[in-house]
């Protein structure tokens, strides 16, 4: 696909220094892969589950977002890389979201059709 977004290794070398070092558990996948598919899904306003598999586990992307956002690295990414006095093409990294209505989303909830009083009652409609 060619629409996919990747850190450049010039980027690459500014992200690089700034990301946490101590690990828990399991060794962290590719920090590369991973943070150019956050990028991706918030560039395109996508949900997670519409990631690209290129990108790795969706899971893998969202947890990672999620976990950094919590603990401010995005923030401090963000302020590093503005502090460094480059092109804001460079600074492309915050943790802002949108959040819709739970029925804009297509999951349950929203109005639901009721029928018409007069036309329970029998009655003739109105606007015949």
């Amino acid at each position: 696909m060619s629409d996919l977004f990747w850190l450049t290794d010039d980027q690459w070398a500014k992200l690089e220094p700034l990301l946490p070092v101590y690990v828990r558990g399991k060794h962290r996948v590719d920090d590369r892969r991973v943070i150019s598919g956050i990028v991706h899904v918030l560039k395109n306003g996508s949900r997670w589950a519409d990631a690209p598999k290129e990108y790795g586990p969706k899971k893998t992307l969202y947890n990672r977002f999620v976990r950094w956002a919590v603990r401010g690295i995005w923030q401090d990414m963000f302020a590093t890389l503005a502090a460094s006095g480059g092109p804001p093409a460079e600074a492309l990294l915050d943790s802002t979201h949108i959040k819709v209505h739970r029925s804009a989303a297509g999951a349950k909830g929203g109005r639901t059709r009721t029928r018409s009083v007069v036309l329970v009652a029998g009655g003739i409609p109105s606007s015949t």
